[in-house]
């Protein structure tokens, strides 16, 4: 069944500016604040992340990893042994992973990096789960 609003929620209006349209908006806001102890604790927690955000400078997505290859010589010791060590940045872009080689003299400081996009990502998705709480809350209270 389709949704359908009781009026539209953007008006074509002209302003007689050389038959130039514009939009407004005219369609009726949704209560977006739910009350209780419950959406209050949930505001809290919410406004309290958003205040501890800040991008840090430099931060990466993804994973950091040691990983061992082989570079195909036959009298190498990698093809007895583990292989050579190799550290590797493993990201998503656009849906398809991305793994990039490190040198391993920024093996260090690339995780902290890794750390700290992880870090602001968890916070981030904190946010959006708040959100989606307060909205179902406000859905079983006017429902």
């Amino acid at each position: 069944m389709a949704c359908r609003a009781s009026a539209p929620y953007f008006r074509a209006r002209s302003t007689g500016l050389r038959s130039l349209d514009v939009l407004t908006y005219s369609g009726t806001k949704m209560k977006t604040e739910p009350t209780g102890q419950e959406a209050s604790r949930l505001r809290q927690k919410k406004f309290a992340t958003i205040r501890s955000l800040q991008m840090p400078e430099g931060a990466l997505p993804g994973s950091l990893a040691l990983c061992h290859t082989r570079c195909g010589k036959p009298t190498c010791h990698c093809a007895k042994d583990k292989g050579h060590p190799v550290w590797k940045l493993t990201y998503m872009h656009d849906g398809k992973k991305v793994v990039e080689r490190i040198p391993t003299e920024w093996a260090e400081d690339v995780q902290r990096r890794v750390d700290a996009g992880r870090q602001f990502r968890d916070a981030v998705a904190e946010v959006f789960h708040a959100n989606a709480q307060l909205l179902v809350l406000l859905r079983r209270q006017t429902m």
